[in-house]
């Protein structure tokens, strides 16, 4: 069932409290937010034909596969992503657990399962490493603990400027302390099992950025985030926006796809509406953008609109890596395949860093990382809707350099060297999974590999980044609030929060705080 209507076909009339650029999960959560706690009048607009962003789903003859919502956290019943989702939809999101090993990281020919529950993942990991035992029991303390610190960081990122210059730098103070820091700095100050540093950090691949070079705060946050188990949603990603549109449309908002924002009105220093590709402006007293920082400062705001100093230090924020994926369909069950929910990470050693170096100089060296997912077996009403039929997703790395020539040729026409491209990174990918599981070879029904290429052309990120900007160490001292210096516009989604759904999630929740006041905020957190 489709969401919201055709922009082309139906264009939006009448007044609206606020307008919101994109419908990832960052817009749909502030566009509902508002709608429930200040019964505003949204009209969200997306771009690509599908509302949703990276929550959406895409099919083809007998199958379905996800886009961006491989598994979730915090879902459990007293989980706060639960909660969150609980109050901006009406509950109407069910949820189904994972294994119970949601994760299992590969190291060459080794084997370490990610199980439920924060002492029995220390149990676990500490079968693996018996003499590392007090680290481990250290590490997982600290994420929580980091993890935890992350909530008054955030809240900082919902109050006006001059509130946070008083209050935000106790607000901070603790979760900047290793945000600053890098992941393997800090891992290698608990131990100097360099194994064990590989397979702690082996969910990497959720923010985009190796222990070297990512921010040891992100990590902790979506290490602490999985600790209780992972779930998905039943019936697949799309029942995300499908969950948020009532709520919104039931306070009078509209939701429009294909529906191109050109750029940003501002007049008099303040925002006060769209211009569309079309050229017709779309008005409002708000707007809010999930665009992401690169779009919303570098191409959708008139160069007018911000003080030269800030577009610099934003613009100095570096985009994070874009992405192969890998879309697979099998005319066989899950059980006949032998498969489950359980991710696996494959690595072809514990040189995370190293092994990412080599492959960026060098295109045919070993894959550094091949992240696979079964949506089709975490599903349990995918055996209902799809019978006799088993999805994979395998997902690797691909820098922007790769495919850039290609950029201004037209989807699905962008010539044999492409296709070639493409091809072979299918071919190295099926391997990998083919190593792994080997009563899949040979049964392959349908197989589609999107590049960053895809990304842009769908999402409108400019260089196919699937994260936004980089979770480095230098993100996280970045001027970036809800609200931004041009009175009446406002950022959400995970650019403002970190990477992922619960990131956009919590965006769009920080965001709609920042609008509604102490009030709504209040609202927003209550006990359930």
């Amino acid at each position: 069932m489709q969401v919201g209507s055709s922009y082309k076909q139906r264009a939006p009339e009448g007044a609206f409290d606020a307008i919101v650029i994109g419908s990832g999960i960052g817009g749909l959560a502030c566009a509902s937010a508002l709608a429930r706690y200040g019964r505003r009048r949204v009209l969200v607009l997306e771009r690509h034909y599908r509302i949703g962003g990276f929550t959406h789903a895409f099919t083809r003859p007998g199958y379905e596969w996800d886009v961006g919502v491989h598994y979730l956290g915090e879902l459990g019943e007293r989980g706060g992503v639960r909660a969150m989702f609980e109050r901006l939809t009406d509950g109407s999101l069910r949820w189904a657990p994972l294994p119970d090993v949601y994760d299992r990281i590969v190291i060459g020919d080794r084997e370490y399962d990610y199980v439920t529950g924060a002492r029995r993942f220390v149990a676990k990991m500490t079968g693996y490493f018996p003499r590392e035992a007090a680290a481990i029991a250290r590490y997982v303390t600290l994420i929580r603990e980091v993890a935890q610190s992350g909530q008054g960081f955030f809240v900082d990122r919902a109050l006006p400027a001059a509130v946070s210059r008083l209050a935000g730098p106790l607000l901070r103070r603790g979760y900047l302390r290793y945000a600053t820091r890098t992941t393997l700095d800090v891992m290698r100050e608990l131990t100097s099992d360099e194994e064990l540093i590989a397979v702690l950090t082996g969910q990497f691949g959720d923010y985009g950025l190796s222990p070297a070079r990512s921010s040891f705060a992100m990590h902790a946050s979506v290490a602490a985030h999985y600790l209780g188990g992972a779930w998905y949603p039943v019936g697949g990603a799309s029942t995300i926006a499908r969950a948020f549109a009532p709520v919104i449309e039931g306070a009078g908002g509209v939701l429009r796809y294909s529906a191109e924002v050109d750029q940003i009105v501002v007049e008099s220093g303040r925002a006060v509406g769209v211009r569309m590709v079309d050229g017709r402006e779309l008005r409002a007293g708000l707007v809010i953008s999930d665009a992401g920082v690169a779009n919303t400062f570098g191409r959708l705001l008139p160069d007018a609109g911000l003080a030269p100093s800030l577009r610099s230090a934003l613009h100095g924020a570096t985009a994070s890596i874009g992405y192969i994926s890998l879309y697979l369909g099998f005319k066989h069950t899950d059980a006949e395949l032998g498969l489950t929910g359980t991710n696996l990470w494959l690595y072809p050693d514990a040189h995370h860093d190293a092994n990412i170096a080599r492959f960026l100089a060098d295109p045919s060296a070993p894959l550094p990382l091949v992240y696979a997912s079964f949506p089709s077996a975490k599903d349990p009403s995918y055996r209902d809707r799809y019978p006799g039929r088993a999805t994979i997703d395998l997902i690797t790395l691909c820098p922007w350099e790769w495919v850039e020539r290609w950029k201004d040729t037209a989807w699905m026409k962008r010539g044999p060297d492409y296709v070639a491209l493409k091809a072979r990174f299918t071919e190295r990918l099926l391997e990998a999974l083919f190593a792994r599981l080997p009563q899949l070879r040979g049964k392959v029904d349908h197989a589609e590999l999107s590049t960053p290429l895809s990304t842009r052309h769908f999402a409108s990120h400019p260089r196919g980044e699937l994260y936004g900007i980089d979770h480095d160490p230098a993100r996280y001292r970045l001027p970036i609030r809800a609200q931004t210096p041009v009175e009446g516009l406002y950022l959400t989604g995970a650019d403002l929060v970190s990477a992922g759904v619960a990131g956009g999630l919590a965006g769009g929740v920080i965001t709609a705080g920042a609008i509604l006041g102490l009030r709504g905020v209040g609202s927003l957190l209550a006990q359930r």
